[in-house]
């Protein structure tokens, strides 16, 4: 096959876009979910400091879910009018002031407000990112480039821990808390790479320096295409897209895979604390399972392109992580508990990149702004669930690994919604398939 093919071409096209735009993309998503997860590290000594229970700071850090919730919809409608760059640049500039702010609370009112404040400043990052794939990658691309954007999740995480540790180990620092020094320098890396979005990233493959007209037209073109084969499930209301069973179902479907994730990740630096390690030892520790995630966030997601097979490669590795979960609960000695948690992590988050892909058989256009916004922050709520859940059930039970069992118990009923979900979209595009006929037939009438 010449390299002039167009099936050659094309993928040339997907492959030097894909250079260029997720290494940013991934590197914004790693400062947003370390302003997200330094909470956890934070708890360590700020939970003394302002004086309240692990509930009362549970349910504070779950605030941010509330503000993503209310937000995010609005967010994504921004982005879809006014263009990803400003918008990505006002959201990070935004939620980089709101961290820095955190590390000036001195009760409790001030931390739950600002945490909620974090969430509506940060609300519509994640799904405009998703939204932003659909302007640049033919669907059949997006689990494999969803995964490569998500390992800037597990990179943050990995790093998140041992420089949270080392701050904290800053404790009396100019004057300052361990915790407090976490809020500033996590802060401030959001609020510099604002200006570098403003001036780097691209809107649409219309505006890429790096594609020549010709790749860009087929580019386009071919996204074109996609969107019209999709056009019979759309809405010419954006906000109607929220009444869509499918958009509603998948956000259920959605809600027990960060419900899960933010419980273990927001209670895995505590777990480790139990081991009577020191703090900066537990941020080491913290970065093997986040080493797994990403490895499996690379591995499945390409292996399911590859395969061109969805179900399957969300159940087996959620199941997984399900079952590590539930064996940590059991297992003797901290070692064995550890690696569990560690299988669990990596298994939880494999099979995110591959339900992204989902949406994009029924969502396109504004359609998709709406509902994949829709879909993230009603499952996000997960977060709220979990950071609330999870300390409760560790008061009243005494444990630090007996909530394992309540994040095992979401996890495999997560897994289990995905034959559910995949039904009802299957059963959307044998109906679709059905109308294309009859609608081709009428424009046919009306020309004659």
């Amino acid at each position: 096959m010449s390299l002039n093919t167009p099936a050659v071409e094309g993928e040339l096209i997907i492959r030097r876009a894909t250079l260029k735009l997720m290494p940013l993309l991934g590197l914004l998503y790693l400062i947003a979910y370390i302003d997200r997860q330094n909470i956890g590290f934070a708890k360590l000594q700020m939970v003394a400091d302002l004086g309240i229970s692990e509930a009362a700071y549970g349910l504070g850090s779950s605030l941010f879910f509330i503000g993503y919730l209310l937000f995010e919809i609005p967010s994504n409608l921004m982005l879809d009018k006014i263009g990803a760059r400003r918008w990505f640049a006002r959201i990070m500039l935004s939620w980089g002031a709101v961290t820095v702010a955190l590390a000036y609370t001195h009760n409790t009112t001030m931390f739950y407000l600002l945490r909620f404040l974090l969430g509506a400043c940060e609300a519509g990052f994640y799904p405009g990112v998703m939204y932003y794939l659909t302007l640049w990658f033919p669907a059949r691309y997006r689990a494999r480039l969803v995964g490569y954007f998500m390992i800037g999740s597990a990179v943050a995480n990995a790093i998140t821990a041992p420089i949270s540790g080392v701050l904290l180990d800053f404790d009396g620092l100019l004057g300052l808390r361990g915790w407090q020094w976490v809020f500033l320098v996590t802060g401030m890396a959001a609020v510099l790479m604002s200006g570098v979005v403003l001036k780097i990233l691209p809107e649409t493959p219309r505006t890429a320096r790096f594609l020549s007209e010709p790749e860009k037209n087929w580019l386009l073109s071919t996204l074109q295409a996609e969107a019209a084969r999709i056009a019979p499930t759309g809405h010419s209301n954006p906000f109607a897209v929220l009444l869509d069973r499918r958009v509603l179902l998948m956000a259920f479907y959605f809600l027990f895979f960060p419900l899960s994730a933010y419980g273990l990740s927001y209670w895995l630096p505590t777990v480790v604390q139990g081991f009577g390690v020191s703090n900066t030892i537990n941020g080491l520790l913290n970065i093997i399972p986040w080493v797994m995630v990403g490895i499996a966030l690379w591995w499945v997601p390409r292996r399911s392109v590859a395969k061109n097979e969805q179900t399957w490669h969300i159940v087996v590795p959620t199941l997984f992580g399900a079952l590590c979960l539930l064996l940590s609960v059991f297992v003797p000695g901290h070692t064995l508990q550890f690696i569990c948690l560690c299988f669990a992590a990596a298994g939880m988050f494999a099979g995110q990149p591959v339900l992204w892909s989902l949406p994009s058989r029924f969502l396109t256009g504004a359609n998709a702004a709406a509902g994949l916004a829709a879909i993230n922050s009603i499952g996000n709520l997960g977060g709220f669930i979990s950071q609330n859940v999870v300390p409760i059930i560790k008061e009243h039970t005494g444990s630090v690994i007996a909530p394992m069992l309540f994040l095992s118990a979401c996890l495999t009923f997560g897994a289990l919604m995905t034959f559910v979900m995949q039904a009802v979209i299957r059963r959307s595009e044998q109906r679709d398939a059905a109308m294309q006929p009859a609608s081709a037939q009428l424009q046919r009438e009306h020309l004659h």
